[in-house]
C-alpha cells in the first residue's frame, strides 16, 4: 500500500487485496491510456484516474503481446497550476523504476529541493525524442498523512515589509556566495551566528512556534519528504468521488515559496483559516514545465 493513499481520501483501503481490487477497477477502461515504446520489447503505459479535480491515482505498467495491461506500480497525486519556482530544475531518473526526481537549487529555502516528478511520462517521451530537458518553472505540491493548524504570528505591515526586504537581500548574498564572493560568505556567516544567538536567547522565554514563522526542512531518510510550517493563503475543499471522504487543498506560503498541500480532513488537527499556519510532514511532488524547442 502507498502510504499517502489516505491523503486523497482512501483511508479505509488498508489491505493489499482491497487496493488491488480498486486498481483493477480503475484499469477496466483503457481508452485514455498513454503508451510509449522504449525499445523493441519494452513499453511504458500510463493511466490516470481523477477522484476529484486535480487529484487522483497514476498507474504505470506495460502492455503485453496479448494486448493485456500489466500493472507495475502506482502513486497518488495532487496537481497545481501555481508556479512555485522559476529556478532551472535538474532531472534524474530513479534507479528502480521509470520515475524521475527533480532538484531545485532554490535560494529562498537555503537547501536543494528534491521532489518526485509527476509528469515523468513526459520526461521519458522527451528523452526518447532527444528533446531538451531544460525547464521554465516548477509547480510543487505536497501530500500529508497528518498535520496541525497553528495560530499565526502577529505582525504589522512594516514588519512584513522588512522581512521581505531582508529575505531578498539574503537571496542576493547566497547567489553571490555561490559564485565565489568571499565578502558575501563572510556576511552570511556573521548573520547566521547572530541569528543563532538571538534564537537561543528567545527560546528561553518564548514558545518555539512564536519564533519560527515558517520552515522547510528535510525529514526522515527519504530525500523528497519535508517537515514544513507555512501560512495558509487559500483553502479548497474536495471530495473523493469513490469514498466520499473530504480532502483539504491548502495553498501555503513558506519561505517565500507558494505550493499546495493536500490532507484528508479527518487527519488534520485544528480549524484551518486563511492567515493561520499549517504544520506537517509532506511528500513533495510536482510538475515541471519544459522550455519549447527553438525552431
Amino acid at each position: 500500500m502507498h502510504k499517502f493513499l489516505r491523503t486523497i481520501g482512501f483511508s479505509l483501503y488498508e489491505k493489499d487485496r482491497d487496493i488491488d481490487k480498486l486498481l483493477d477497477r480503475l484499469c477496466e477502461d483503457l481508452s485514455d491510456m498513454r503508451r510509449i515504446q522504449i525499445d523493441e520489447e519494452a513499453n511504458l503505459c500510463e493511466i490516470r484516474r481523477e477522484v476529484a479535480p486535480g487529484m487522483g491515482i497514476a498507474i504505470y505498467g506495460e502492455m503485453d503481446r496479448d494486448g493485456k495491461f500489466q500493472r507495475m506500480y502506482y502513486y497518488p497525486y495532487l496537481k497545481s497550476s501555481d508556479i512555485t519556482s522559476e529556478v532551472s530544475c535538474s532531472i534524474q531518473r530513479h534507479t528502480e523504476r521509470e520515475t524521475y526526481a527533480g532538484l531545485l537549487d532554490e535560494y529562498k529555502v537555503g537547501i536543494s529541493l528534491i521532489f518526485y516528478i509527476d509528469n515523468s511520462f513526459e520526461c521519458r517521451e522527451r528523452i526518447i525524442d532527444h528533446h531538451s530537458m531544460d525547464t521554465s518553472y516548477s509547480c510543487l505540491t505536497g501530500l500529508a498523512v497528518s498535520g496541525k493548524v497553528l495560530l499565526p504570528i502577529q505582525k504589522s505591515d512594516i514588519q512584513r515589509e522588512k522581512a521581505r526586504v531582508a529575505a531578498k537581500d539574503r537571496n542576493n548574498l547566497l547567489e553571490a556566495a555561490k559564485n565565489g564572493d568571499e565578502d558575501a560568505m563572510e556576511t552570511l556567516t556573521i548573520e547566521d551566528i547572530d541569528l543563532y544567538s538571538q534564537a537561543s536567547r528567545r527560546v528561553m522565554k518564548e514558545d518555539l512556534y512564536s519564533i519560527i514563522d515558517s520552515c522547510f526542512m528535510p525529514c526522515g531518510v527519504e530525500c523528497d519528504q519535508y517537515s514544513v510550517i507555512g501560512e495558509i493563503i487559500k483553502i479548497d475543499e474536495m471530495k473523493n468521488q469513490i469514498t466520499e471522504e473530504e480532502v483539504y487543498d491548502f495553498t501555503l506560503e513558506c519561505s517565500d515559496l507558494i505550493f499546495h498541500v493536500g490532507i484528508a480532513k479527518k487527519d488534520l488537527t485544528g480549524t484551518p483559516e486563511i492567515g493561520r499556519r499549517f504544520k506537517g510532514q509532506i511528500w513533495m511532488q510536482g510538475t515541471v514545465k519544459f522550455k519549447e524547442s527553438e525552431e
